[in-house]
Protein backbone atom coordinates (compact mmCIF):
# COMPACT_ATOMS: atom_id res chain seq x y z
CA UNK A 1 0.00 0.00 0.00
CA UNK A 2 1.22 3.64 -1.37
CA UNK A 3 1.25 6.31 1.38
CA UNK A 4 1.04 9.68 1.22
CA UNK A 5 4.10 12.13 1.91
CA UNK A 6 2.06 13.47 4.42
CA UNK A 7 1.53 10.59 6.73
CA UNK A 8 5.00 9.67 6.28
CA UNK A 9 5.70 13.19 7.79
CA UNK A 10 2.91 12.58 10.60
CA UNK A 11 5.31 9.29 10.73
CA UNK A 12 8.40 10.69 11.29
CA UNK A 13 7.54 13.59 13.70
CA UNK A 14 5.77 11.39 16.32
CA UNK A 15 9.05 8.56 15.97
CA UNK A 16 11.46 11.58 17.34
CA UNK A 17 9.22 12.51 19.48
CA UNK A 18 9.47 9.08 21.26
CA UNK A 19 6.42 7.35 20.31
CA UNK A 20 6.73 3.50 19.36
CA UNK A 21 6.37 2.31 15.90
CA UNK A 22 3.15 0.03 17.27
CA UNK A 23 1.82 3.41 18.60
CA UNK A 24 2.20 5.24 15.53
CA UNK A 25 0.76 2.31 12.81
CA UNK A 26 -2.26 2.49 15.48
CA UNK A 27 -2.77 6.21 15.11
CA UNK A 28 -2.44 6.30 11.47
CA UNK A 29 -3.89 3.37 10.99
CA UNK A 30 -0.80 1.88 9.09
CA UNK A 31 -1.00 -1.75 7.70
CA UNK A 32 1.98 -2.71 10.42
CA UNK A 33 3.93 -1.35 12.61
CA UNK A 34 7.18 -2.87 10.62
CA UNK A 35 6.96 -0.03 7.67
CA UNK A 36 7.57 2.48 10.33
CA UNK A 37 10.78 0.47 11.09
CA UNK A 38 11.04 0.26 7.14
CA UNK A 39 10.91 4.60 6.92
CA UNK A 40 12.86 5.13 10.11
CA UNK A 41 16.29 3.22 8.60
CA UNK A 42 15.33 4.24 4.95
CA UNK A 43 14.89 8.21 5.65
CA UNK A 44 17.56 8.24 8.37
CA UNK A 45 15.35 8.46 11.44
CA UNK A 46 17.07 6.37 13.60
CA UNK A 47 19.77 8.24 12.99
CA UNK A 48 18.61 11.54 13.89
CA UNK A 49 17.19 10.00 17.21
CA UNK A 50 20.55 8.64 17.89
CA UNK A 51 21.62 11.99 17.55
CA UNK A 52 19.51 12.78 20.66
CA UNK A 53 20.93 12.46 24.11
CA UNK A 54 18.37 11.07 27.11
CA UNK A 55 17.93 13.88 28.36
CA UNK A 56 16.29 15.44 25.16
CA UNK A 57 14.53 12.36 24.50
CA UNK A 58 12.66 12.32 28.49
CA UNK A 59 12.47 16.30 27.57
CA UNK A 60 10.47 16.00 24.35
CA UNK A 61 8.56 13.18 25.71
CA UNK A 62 7.62 14.87 28.66
CA UNK A 63 6.82 17.97 26.62
CA UNK A 64 4.10 16.10 24.67
CA UNK A 65 2.46 14.80 27.45
CA UNK A 66 2.40 18.15 29.07
CA UNK A 67 0.89 19.24 26.07
CA UNK A 68 -2.07 16.89 25.86
CA UNK A 69 -5.44 18.80 27.00
CA UNK A 70 -6.20 15.35 29.09
CA UNK A 71 -4.53 12.94 29.94
CA UNK A 72 -5.18 9.53 31.14
CA UNK A 73 -3.58 7.90 34.67
CA UNK A 74 -1.15 6.08 32.70
CA UNK A 75 -0.05 9.16 30.96
CA UNK A 76 -0.09 11.23 34.48
CA UNK A 77 2.22 7.93 36.12
CA UNK A 78 4.49 8.27 32.84
CA UNK A 79 4.85 12.22 33.45
CA UNK A 80 5.72 11.45 37.29
CA UNK A 81 8.18 8.44 36.58
CA UNK A 82 9.79 11.49 33.50
CA UNK A 83 10.02 13.93 36.14
CA UNK A 84 11.80 11.23 38.14
CA UNK A 85 14.02 10.31 35.39
CA UNK A 86 14.96 13.55 34.42
CA UNK A 87 16.01 15.03 37.83
CA UNK A 88 18.06 11.76 37.77
CA UNK A 89 19.73 12.52 34.89
CA UNK A 90 20.50 16.00 35.60
CA UNK A 91 22.06 14.83 39.29
CA UNK A 92 24.22 12.19 37.34
CA UNK A 93 25.66 15.05 35.00
CA UNK A 94 26.85 16.95 38.35
CA UNK A 95 27.61 14.34 39.93
CA UNK A 96 29.81 13.70 36.83
CA UNK A 97 31.08 17.10 36.79
CA UNK A 98 32.11 17.00 40.84
CA UNK A 99 33.15 13.62 41.12
CA UNK A 100 36.73 14.69 42.04
CA UNK A 101 35.95 17.69 44.19
CA UNK A 102 33.16 15.22 46.02
CA UNK A 103 35.65 12.24 46.66
CA UNK A 104 38.29 14.44 47.51
CA UNK A 105 35.94 15.94 50.58
CA UNK A 106 34.74 12.61 51.66
CA UNK A 107 38.25 11.93 52.81
CA UNK A 108 39.30 14.92 54.25
CA UNK A 109 36.17 17.18 55.82
CA UNK A 110 34.16 15.36 59.13
CA UNK A 111 30.84 15.03 58.01
CA UNK A 112 27.78 16.66 60.33
CA UNK A 113 25.72 14.71 62.44
CA UNK A 114 22.32 14.74 63.86
CA UNK A 115 23.64 16.35 67.09
CA UNK A 116 25.54 19.41 65.56
CA UNK A 117 28.69 18.14 65.81
CA UNK A 118 31.22 17.10 63.80
CA UNK A 119 31.81 13.36 62.92
CA UNK A 120 33.68 10.45 60.98
CA UNK A 121 32.02 10.61 57.49
CA UNK A 122 32.74 6.89 57.30
CA UNK A 123 30.06 6.44 60.25
CA UNK A 124 26.09 6.46 60.29
CA UNK A 125 24.85 8.51 62.74
CA UNK A 126 22.44 6.50 65.43
CA UNK A 127 19.43 7.83 65.20
CA UNK A 128 17.41 7.60 68.62
CA UNK A 129 13.42 7.55 69.10
CA UNK A 130 11.35 7.94 66.66
CA UNK A 131 12.21 8.89 62.64
CA UNK A 132 11.92 12.60 62.39
CA UNK A 133 9.39 13.71 58.92
CA UNK A 134 11.11 15.53 56.38
CA UNK A 135 14.63 15.50 57.95
CA UNK A 136 17.05 18.28 56.57
CA UNK A 137 19.13 18.56 59.82
CA UNK A 138 22.62 17.34 58.00
CA UNK A 139 22.53 19.25 55.24
CA UNK A 140 24.76 22.15 54.86
CA UNK A 141 25.67 24.80 52.02
CA UNK A 142 28.40 22.80 50.80
CA UNK A 143 25.51 20.27 50.44
CA UNK A 144 24.63 22.07 47.28
CA UNK A 145 27.14 21.92 45.30
CA UNK A 146 25.91 19.24 43.03
CA UNK A 147 22.39 21.01 42.66
CA UNK A 148 24.30 23.79 41.55
CA UNK A 149 26.26 22.24 39.22
CA UNK A 150 23.05 20.95 37.42
CA UNK A 151 22.24 24.26 36.61
CA UNK A 152 22.18 25.69 32.91
CA UNK A 153 23.95 29.30 32.78
CA UNK A 154 20.45 31.27 32.89
CA UNK A 155 19.35 29.60 35.57
CA UNK A 156 22.93 30.47 37.55
CA UNK A 157 21.80 33.99 36.46
CA UNK A 158 18.51 34.00 38.34
CA UNK A 159 20.09 32.27 41.61
CA UNK A 160 22.98 35.24 41.32
CA UNK A 161 19.56 37.86 41.87
CA UNK A 162 18.40 35.99 44.67
CA UNK A 163 19.16 38.67 46.95
CA UNK A 164 16.31 40.80 44.12
CA UNK A 165 12.95 42.02 46.61
CA UNK A 166 11.57 41.63 43.27
CA UNK A 167 12.14 39.98 40.38
CA UNK A 168 10.38 39.74 37.26
CA UNK A 169 11.12 37.18 34.26
CA UNK A 170 9.36 36.56 30.85
CA UNK A 171 10.87 32.87 29.72
CA UNK A 172 10.33 30.62 26.84
CA UNK A 173 8.37 27.58 27.36
CA UNK A 174 10.19 24.19 28.20
CA UNK A 175 13.34 25.83 29.43
CA UNK A 176 13.22 24.29 32.98
CA UNK A 177 12.11 26.98 35.19
CA UNK A 178 9.77 25.21 37.39
CA UNK A 179 12.40 22.76 38.27
CA UNK A 180 14.83 25.69 38.94
CA UNK A 181 12.75 27.47 40.93
CA UNK A 182 11.61 24.20 43.13
CA UNK A 183 15.31 23.89 43.67
CA UNK A 184 15.67 27.64 44.94
CA UNK A 185 13.12 27.45 47.18
CA UNK A 186 14.03 24.27 48.75
CA UNK A 187 17.62 25.22 49.07
CA UNK A 188 16.82 28.67 50.96
CA UNK A 189 14.01 26.77 52.83
CA UNK A 190 16.69 24.33 53.99
CA UNK A 191 19.22 26.76 54.41
CA UNK A 192 17.28 29.53 56.57
CA UNK A 193 14.41 28.34 57.52
CA UNK A 194 11.64 30.70 55.55
CA UNK A 195 8.39 29.71 54.40
CA UNK A 196 8.31 29.27 50.26
CA UNK A 197 5.31 29.84 48.87
CA UNK A 198 3.52 29.19 45.47
CA UNK A 199 1.09 30.67 43.51
CA UNK A 200 -0.09 29.20 39.86
CA UNK A 201 -2.08 29.77 37.52
CA UNK A 202 -3.84 25.96 37.80
CA UNK A 203 -3.83 23.48 40.63
CA UNK A 204 -2.20 21.57 38.03
CA UNK A 205 0.87 23.74 37.88
CA UNK A 206 1.39 24.10 41.84
CA UNK A 207 1.36 20.39 41.78
CA UNK A 208 3.79 20.22 39.40
CA UNK A 209 6.25 22.50 41.56
CA UNK A 210 5.75 20.13 44.63
CA UNK A 211 7.10 16.86 42.37
CA UNK A 212 10.14 18.58 41.56
CA UNK A 213 10.51 19.66 45.12
CA UNK A 214 9.82 15.95 46.02
CA UNK A 215 12.38 14.41 43.20
CA UNK A 216 14.73 16.70 43.37
CA UNK A 217 15.22 15.92 47.44
CA UNK A 218 15.28 12.38 47.20
CA UNK A 219 17.89 12.18 44.38
CA UNK A 220 20.51 14.79 45.45
CA UNK A 221 20.47 14.32 49.50
CA UNK A 222 17.83 11.03 49.35
CA UNK A 223 15.47 12.21 51.17
CA UNK A 224 11.88 11.50 51.60
CA UNK A 225 9.97 14.53 51.56
CA UNK A 226 5.64 14.06 52.43
CA UNK A 227 2.86 16.46 52.78
CA UNK A 228 1.08 19.18 51.42
CA UNK A 229 2.15 21.83 52.32
CA UNK A 230 5.58 19.98 53.11
CA UNK A 231 6.89 21.34 56.71
CA UNK A 232 10.35 20.62 57.09
CA UNK A 233 12.34 19.68 60.47
CA UNK A 234 13.21 22.89 60.96
CA UNK A 235 10.24 24.50 60.58
CA UNK A 236 9.58 25.82 56.99
CA UNK A 237 6.43 25.49 54.89
CA UNK A 238 6.30 25.00 51.58
CA UNK A 239 2.55 25.78 50.39
CA UNK A 240 1.48 25.72 46.95
CA UNK A 241 -1.57 27.61 45.97
CA UNK A 242 -3.58 27.86 43.00
CA UNK A 243 -5.11 30.96 41.32
CA UNK A 244 -7.79 32.24 44.42
CA UNK A 245 -4.99 34.52 46.00
CA UNK A 246 -7.10 35.09 48.98
CA UNK A 247 -5.98 31.66 50.12
CA UNK A 248 -2.66 32.81 50.63
CA UNK A 249 -3.49 36.37 52.82
CA UNK A 250 -2.77 34.67 56.09
CA UNK A 251 0.29 33.57 55.05
CA UNK A 252 4.13 35.12 54.76
CA UNK A 253 7.05 33.92 53.26
CA UNK A 254 9.31 34.01 50.03
CA UNK A 255 6.33 33.60 46.93
CA UNK A 256 7.06 32.72 43.69
CA UNK A 257 4.12 33.61 41.01
CA UNK A 258 4.31 30.69 38.09
CA UNK A 259 2.83 31.86 34.80
CA UNK A 260 1.32 35.10 35.74
CA UNK A 261 0.27 35.65 32.41
CA UNK A 262 -2.28 33.29 32.75
CA UNK A 263 -4.21 34.56 36.07
CA UNK A 264 -7.48 35.77 34.99
CA UNK A 265 -7.73 38.34 38.44
CA UNK A 266 -4.26 39.26 38.05
CA UNK A 267 -4.76 43.05 39.94
CA UNK A 268 -6.44 41.29 42.89
CA UNK A 269 -4.30 37.67 42.99
CA UNK A 270 -1.15 40.39 43.01
CA UNK A 271 -2.59 42.74 45.59
CA UNK A 272 -3.80 39.93 48.19
CA UNK A 273 -0.72 37.24 47.43
CA UNK A 274 2.01 40.31 47.60
CA UNK A 275 0.75 41.47 50.81
CA UNK A 276 2.33 38.00 52.33
CA UNK A 277 5.33 39.62 51.39
CA UNK A 278 5.19 42.65 52.71
CA UNK A 279 8.24 42.37 55.45
CA UNK A 280 11.53 43.56 53.54
CA UNK A 281 13.07 39.73 54.34
CA UNK A 282 10.86 38.23 51.75
CA UNK A 283 11.30 38.40 48.21
CA UNK A 284 8.67 38.25 45.42
CA UNK A 285 9.45 36.56 42.34
CA UNK A 286 7.03 36.57 39.14
CA UNK A 287 7.48 34.62 35.99
CA UNK A 288 5.54 33.47 33.14
CA UNK A 289 4.92 32.59 29.51
CA UNK A 290 3.68 35.90 27.26
CA UNK A 291 -0.01 35.54 26.38
CA UNK A 292 -1.82 39.19 25.55
CA UNK A 293 -0.79 42.38 25.29
CA UNK A 294 -4.18 43.21 26.86
CA UNK A 295 -3.31 40.77 30.12
CA UNK A 296 -4.02 43.08 33.08
CA UNK A 297 -0.37 41.66 33.62
CA UNK A 298 0.87 43.56 30.69
CA UNK A 299 1.69 47.14 32.38
CA UNK A 300 3.20 45.49 35.54
CA UNK A 301 5.66 43.86 32.96
CA UNK A 302 6.60 47.11 31.22
CA UNK A 303 6.37 49.56 34.02
CA UNK A 304 3.76 51.08 32.73
CA UNK A 305 1.61 50.62 35.76
CA UNK A 306 4.47 52.04 38.10
CA UNK A 307 4.63 55.30 35.94
CA UNK A 308 0.41 55.97 36.34
CA UNK A 309 1.68 56.25 40.29
CA UNK A 310 3.25 59.40 39.67
CA UNK A 311 3.49 62.38 37.26
CA UNK A 312 7.15 62.40 38.30
CA UNK A 313 7.36 59.08 36.57
CA UNK A 314 6.07 59.36 32.88
CA UNK A 315 8.65 59.70 31.21
CA UNK A 316 11.44 57.64 32.89
CA UNK A 317 12.67 54.72 30.52
CA UNK A 318 13.19 51.07 31.26
CA UNK A 319 15.44 49.00 29.62
CA UNK A 320 14.93 47.94 26.35
CA UNK A 321 14.17 44.04 25.42
CA UNK A 322 17.50 43.51 24.51
CA UNK A 323 18.77 44.86 27.75
CA UNK A 324 16.51 42.04 29.52
CA UNK A 325 17.87 39.32 27.51
CA UNK A 326 21.46 40.47 28.58
CA UNK A 327 22.09 39.05 31.54
CA UNK A 328 18.66 41.15 33.32
CA UNK A 329 18.10 44.26 34.03
CA UNK A 330 17.34 46.45 37.76
CA UNK A 331 14.03 48.96 37.08
CA UNK A 332 13.58 52.08 38.30
CA UNK A 333 10.43 50.38 39.87
CA UNK A 334 12.98 48.63 41.61
CA UNK A 335 12.15 45.19 40.02
CA UNK A 336 14.83 42.92 38.68
CA UNK A 337 13.50 41.66 34.82
CA UNK A 338 15.09 39.14 32.62
CA UNK A 339 14.26 37.56 29.50
CA UNK A 340 15.41 33.95 28.95
CA UNK A 341 13.93 33.18 25.09
CA UNK A 342 14.57 29.43 23.33
CA UNK A 343 17.75 30.85 21.32
CA UNK A 344 18.93 32.74 24.47
CA UNK A 345 19.00 29.35 26.73
CA UNK A 346 20.41 27.23 23.95
CA UNK A 347 23.25 29.78 23.39
CA UNK A 348 24.03 29.47 27.35
CA UNK A 349 24.14 25.45 27.12
CA UNK A 350 20.52 24.38 27.30
CA UNK A 351 20.91 20.95 24.98
CA UNK A 352 17.11 19.52 25.31
CA UNK A 353 16.10 20.72 22.40
CA UNK A 354 16.93 21.31 18.84
CA UNK A 355 15.84 25.19 17.98
CA UNK A 356 15.68 24.35 14.34
CA UNK A 357 13.45 21.64 14.55
CA UNK A 358 11.53 24.10 16.53
CA UNK A 359 11.50 26.92 13.60
CA UNK A 360 10.87 24.28 11.21
CA UNK A 361 7.62 22.76 13.78
CA UNK A 362 5.67 25.84 14.50
CA UNK A 363 4.89 29.02 12.45
CA UNK A 364 6.83 32.47 12.69
CA UNK A 365 4.14 33.78 14.66
CA UNK A 366 3.47 30.69 16.97
CA UNK A 367 7.76 30.16 17.12
CA UNK A 368 7.65 33.81 18.55
CA UNK A 369 4.67 33.30 21.36
CA UNK A 370 5.88 30.29 22.33
CA UNK A 371 9.61 30.47 22.90
CA UNK A 372 10.72 34.31 21.51
CA UNK A 373 8.66 35.68 24.68
CA UNK A 374 6.63 37.93 21.87
CA UNK A 375 3.12 39.09 23.02
CA UNK A 376 0.24 38.64 21.41
CA UNK A 377 -1.51 41.76 20.12
CA UNK A 378 -4.68 41.40 21.81
CA UNK A 379 -6.17 45.27 20.09
CA UNK A 380 -6.63 43.70 16.82
CA UNK A 381 -8.83 40.48 18.29
CA UNK A 382 -12.29 41.00 17.73
CA UNK A 383 -12.52 39.51 21.57
CA UNK A 384 -11.14 41.02 24.68
CA UNK A 385 -8.76 38.74 26.30
CA UNK A 386 -10.35 39.51 29.93
CA UNK A 387 -13.50 38.20 28.77
CA UNK A 388 -11.84 35.33 27.24
CA UNK A 389 -10.12 34.22 30.32
CA UNK A 390 -13.33 34.68 32.33
CA UNK A 391 -13.95 31.29 30.85
CA UNK A 392 -10.80 29.44 32.32
CA UNK A 393 -11.66 27.49 35.42
CA UNK A 394 -10.89 24.69 37.22
CA UNK A 395 -12.92 21.55 35.66
CA UNK A 396 -12.69 19.64 38.42
CA UNK A 397 -15.27 21.32 40.11
CA UNK A 398 -18.16 20.35 38.02
CA UNK A 399 -19.61 18.06 40.33
CA UNK A 400 -21.05 16.04 37.46
CA UNK A 401 -18.48 15.65 35.53
CA UNK A 402 -15.75 12.34 35.89
CA UNK A 403 -13.39 12.64 32.98
CA UNK A 404 -12.47 9.05 33.98
CA UNK A 405 -15.76 7.32 34.06
CA UNK A 406 -17.62 5.44 31.56
CA UNK A 407 -20.11 8.13 31.14
CA UNK A 408 -18.36 11.18 32.04
CA UNK A 409 -21.67 13.27 32.70
CA UNK A 410 -23.63 10.41 32.81
CA UNK A 411 -27.07 10.57 30.58
CA UNK A 412 -27.06 14.65 30.09
CA UNK A 413 -26.89 15.58 26.51
CA UNK A 414 -23.91 16.82 24.27
CA UNK A 415 -22.85 18.94 21.56
CA UNK A 416 -19.72 17.87 19.56
CA UNK A 417 -18.35 20.51 17.12
CA UNK A 418 -15.38 19.63 14.60
CA UNK A 419 -13.10 21.63 12.61
CA UNK A 420 -11.37 19.61 9.53
CA UNK A 421 -7.79 19.72 9.18
CA UNK A 422 -6.55 21.20 6.70
CA UNK A 423 -2.65 22.29 5.56
CA UNK A 424 -0.35 22.55 8.47
CA UNK A 425 -3.41 22.47 10.98
CA UNK A 426 -4.83 20.06 13.10
CA UNK A 427 -8.58 19.04 13.01
CA UNK A 428 -10.16 19.57 16.67
CA UNK A 429 -13.06 18.06 17.91
CA UNK A 430 -14.76 19.14 21.10
CA UNK A 431 -16.66 18.02 23.33
CA UNK A 432 -19.61 20.80 24.87
CA UNK A 433 -22.18 20.27 27.42
CA UNK A 434 -24.67 23.14 26.85
CA UNK A 435 -26.86 24.94 29.27
CA UNK A 436 -29.71 22.56 30.61
CA UNK A 437 -31.14 25.29 33.43
CA UNK A 438 -31.47 28.60 33.43
CA UNK A 439 -28.09 30.47 34.62
CA UNK A 440 -25.82 27.58 33.63
CA UNK A 441 -23.14 27.58 30.91
CA UNK A 442 -21.81 26.05 28.01
CA UNK A 443 -18.71 23.64 29.18
CA UNK A 444 -16.34 22.23 26.99
CA UNK A 445 -15.41 19.35 28.61
CA UNK A 446 -12.97 17.68 26.14
CA UNK A 447 -11.11 18.86 23.28
CA UNK A 448 -9.36 16.44 20.98
CA UNK A 449 -6.61 16.91 17.95
CA UNK A 450 -5.24 15.41 14.79
CA UNK A 451 -3.21 16.84 12.87
CA UNK A 452 -2.44 15.04 9.20
CA UNK A 453 -4.61 12.18 9.58
CA UNK A 454 -7.04 10.28 7.35
CA UNK A 455 -10.73 11.30 7.35
CA UNK A 456 -11.80 7.68 7.82
CA UNK A 457 -9.62 7.27 11.15
CA UNK A 458 -11.03 10.82 12.48
CA UNK A 459 -14.57 9.49 11.41
CA UNK A 460 -13.57 6.47 13.71
CA UNK A 461 -12.42 8.44 16.79
CA UNK A 462 -15.55 10.64 16.60
CA UNK A 463 -17.71 7.36 16.60
CA UNK A 464 -15.68 6.32 19.85
CA UNK A 465 -16.60 9.76 21.76
CA UNK A 466 -20.35 8.79 21.20
CA UNK A 467 -19.90 5.28 23.02
CA UNK A 468 -19.06 7.58 26.11
CA UNK A 469 -21.60 10.43 25.84
CA UNK A 470 -25.28 10.82 25.03
CA UNK A 471 -24.68 13.05 21.81
CA UNK A 472 -27.49 14.64 20.14
CA UNK A 473 -25.91 17.03 17.96
CA UNK A 474 -22.74 17.35 15.56
CA UNK A 475 -21.70 20.24 13.89
CA UNK A 476 -19.33 19.26 10.57
CA UNK A 477 -17.75 21.93 8.80
CA UNK A 478 -17.60 19.96 5.60
CA UNK A 479 -14.99 21.61 3.88
CA UNK A 480 -12.22 19.41 2.46
CA UNK A 481 -11.69 16.84 4.55
CA UNK A 482 -14.74 17.39 6.72
CA UNK A 483 -16.65 16.21 3.68
CA UNK A 484 -15.77 12.80 3.82
CA UNK A 485 -15.96 12.87 7.64
CA UNK A 486 -19.25 13.92 7.25
CA UNK A 487 -20.29 11.26 4.71
CA UNK A 488 -18.80 8.53 6.99
CA UNK A 489 -20.91 10.12 10.62
CA UNK A 490 -23.70 11.02 8.26
CA UNK A 491 -24.46 7.40 7.75
CA UNK A 492 -23.97 6.12 10.95
CA UNK A 493 -25.82 9.26 13.10
CA UNK A 494 -27.93 10.58 10.48
CA UNK A 495 -29.86 12.66 13.07
CA UNK A 496 -27.14 14.34 15.04
CA UNK A 497 -25.02 15.05 12.32
CA UNK A 498 -25.18 18.10 10.38
CA UNK A 499 -23.32 19.91 7.61
CA UNK A 500 -21.91 23.58 8.10
CA UNK A 501 -20.99 24.63 4.71
CA UNK A 502 -19.02 27.79 5.02
CA UNK A 503 -19.61 31.28 3.22
CA UNK A 504 -19.53 34.51 4.81
CA UNK A 505 -22.58 35.14 6.04
CA UNK A 506 -22.33 31.37 7.65
CA UNK A 507 -18.93 32.21 8.87
CA UNK A 508 -20.29 35.54 10.62
CA UNK A 509 -23.07 33.76 12.14
CA UNK A 510 -20.49 32.01 13.89
CA UNK A 511 -18.23 34.12 15.11
CA UNK A 512 -21.15 36.59 16.03
CA UNK A 513 -22.84 33.55 18.07
CA UNK A 514 -19.82 33.43 20.38
CA UNK A 515 -19.54 37.31 20.96
CA UNK A 516 -22.62 36.83 22.38
CA UNK A 517 -21.91 33.86 23.93
CA UNK A 518 -18.43 35.14 25.62
CA UNK A 519 -19.59 38.79 26.37
CA UNK A 520 -22.26 37.02 28.52
CA UNK A 521 -20.00 34.82 30.38
CA UNK A 522 -21.49 31.99 29.22
CA UNK A 523 -19.03 29.50 28.35
CA UNK A 524 -16.19 27.98 30.36
CA UNK A 525 -13.61 25.45 29.22
CA UNK A 526 -10.52 24.27 31.67
CA UNK A 527 -8.09 26.69 32.56
CA UNK A 528 -5.29 24.36 31.35
CA UNK A 529 -6.24 24.94 27.79
CA UNK A 530 -4.46 28.07 27.14
CA UNK A 531 -4.39 26.99 23.36
CA UNK A 532 -8.20 27.60 23.81
CA UNK A 533 -7.86 31.46 25.01
CA UNK A 534 -5.38 31.72 22.21
CA UNK A 535 -7.58 30.13 19.33
CA UNK A 536 -10.31 32.93 20.51
CA UNK A 537 -7.18 35.98 20.35
CA UNK A 538 -6.52 35.03 16.93
CA UNK A 539 -10.20 35.67 15.58
CA UNK A 540 -9.55 39.14 13.40
CA UNK A 541 -12.33 41.16 11.40
CA UNK A 542 -10.88 41.65 7.74
CA UNK A 543 -12.74 42.70 4.25
CA UNK A 544 -13.73 40.07 1.83
CA UNK A 545 -11.87 39.69 -1.04
CA UNK A 546 -14.05 41.67 -3.32
CA UNK A 547 -13.59 44.34 -0.54
CA UNK A 548 -17.03 45.08 -0.19
CA UNK A 549 -18.19 43.23 3.24
CA UNK A 550 -16.81 42.76 6.32
CA UNK A 551 -15.79 39.26 7.35
CA UNK A 552 -13.91 37.33 10.32
CA UNK A 553 -10.87 34.90 9.84
CA UNK A 554 -7.74 33.96 11.17
CA UNK A 555 -5.16 33.68 9.02
CA UNK A 556 -3.03 30.44 9.13
CA UNK A 557 0.49 32.31 9.64
CA UNK A 558 -1.46 33.60 13.22
CA UNK A 559 -1.23 32.03 16.88
CA UNK A 560 -2.74 28.85 16.72
CA UNK A 561 -2.88 27.65 12.94
CA UNK A 562 -6.46 28.23 12.03
CA UNK A 563 -7.57 28.68 15.05
CA UNK A 564 -8.92 25.33 15.06
CA UNK A 565 -10.23 25.24 18.61
CA UNK A 566 -12.72 28.41 18.44
CA UNK A 567 -14.28 26.75 15.07
CA UNK A 568 -14.78 23.95 16.74
CA UNK A 569 -16.54 25.18 20.07
CA UNK A 570 -18.59 27.56 17.67
CA UNK A 571 -19.59 24.66 15.19
CA UNK A 572 -21.41 22.75 18.62
CA UNK A 573 -22.77 26.35 20.11
CA UNK A 574 -24.29 27.25 16.79
CA UNK A 575 -26.82 24.53 17.75
CA UNK A 576 -28.62 26.63 20.24
CA UNK A 577 -31.17 29.06 19.00
CA UNK A 578 -30.35 32.49 18.64
CA UNK A 579 -32.78 33.57 21.17
CA UNK A 580 -31.83 31.34 23.79
CA UNK A 581 -33.86 33.50 26.07
CA UNK A 582 -37.32 31.17 25.55
CA UNK A 583 -36.85 27.75 25.59
CA UNK A 584 -37.62 25.58 22.04
CA UNK A 585 -36.45 22.11 20.56
CA UNK A 586 -36.06 23.47 17.36
CA UNK A 587 -32.13 23.53 15.90
CA UNK A 588 -30.45 26.06 14.20
CA UNK A 589 -29.16 24.67 11.08
CA UNK A 590 -26.56 26.68 8.85
CA UNK A 591 -27.59 26.83 5.20
CA UNK A 592 -26.03 25.49 2.19
CA UNK A 593 -24.34 28.20 0.60
CA UNK A 594 -25.03 28.74 -2.83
Amino acid sequence: MAYSKQIKEDAKQLYIRGVSPKQIAAQLELNSDRIVYTWAEKFGWALLLDELSVEQMVNRRLAVLIDLPEKSDQQLKEMDKLIEHHVKLLKANADAKAKIERAAQASSEPQPTHNGKSGNGNQKSKKRGRKVKNDISELTEGSFADWHNSLYAFQKVMRENLNQRIRNILKSRQIGATYYFSGEALENAILTGDDQLFLSASRAQAEVFRTYIIRIAKEFWDIDLTGNPIVLSNGAHLRFLSTNGKTAQSYSGHLYTDEYFWIGQFAEVKKVSSAIATHKKWRRTYFSTPSSKTHPAYPFWTGDEWRQGKETRKNIEFPTFDEYRDGGRLCPDKQWRYVITMEDAVAQGFDLVDIEDLRDEYSDNEFKNLFMCIFVDGAASIFEFNKVMRCMVDSKQWQDFDPKAKRPIGAREVWLGYDPSRTRDNACLVVVAPPALPGEKFRVLEKHYWKGLNFQYQAKQIGEVFKCYNVTYLGIDVTGIGAGVYDLLSKQHPREAVAIHYSNDNKNRLVMKMIDVIDASRLQFDEEHKDMAMAFMAIKRVATNSGNNMTFKADRSELVGHADAFWAISHAVINEPLDHSSPTKSKYVMANAA
